[in-house]
């Protein structure tokens, strides 16, 4: 009975890794559609959108599940958002002098 059980759990864990290797795919297809020569440099690209898009079982971001708190962009970091102003607890005015 435990050689059926582990064959059932060792095959739906071979699947993940299945199903995230085609979603690397289909995102590095999107990424690299007019160059296919710099596939190796776009997967950082690829794996950041994965990584801050929303996952509709977990409702929630692979990155926020792991760190605890939402991805912050580097455009946000250099031109500070409302999300990042009430992360930070800033007034409108420190905001604004930002």
């Amino acid at each position: 009975m435990s050689l059926i059980l582990s064959a059932l759990i060792s095959s739906t864990v071979m699947e993940c890794p299945e199903a995230f290797n085609k979603t690397l795919c289909s995102l590095l297809k999107k990424v690299v559609a007019k160059s296919k020569r710099d596939w190796h440099g776009r997967i950082g690209e690829a794996l950041w959108a994965y990584r801050t898009t929303v996952r509709t079982p977990t409702q929630s971001t692979p990155y926020a599940l792991v760190y605890g708190v939402e991805a912050v962009l580097p455009l946000e970091q250099q031109i500070p958002s409302l999300r990042i102003a009430i992360q930070e607890g800033l007034t409108e005015e420190k905001n604004a002098r930002l």
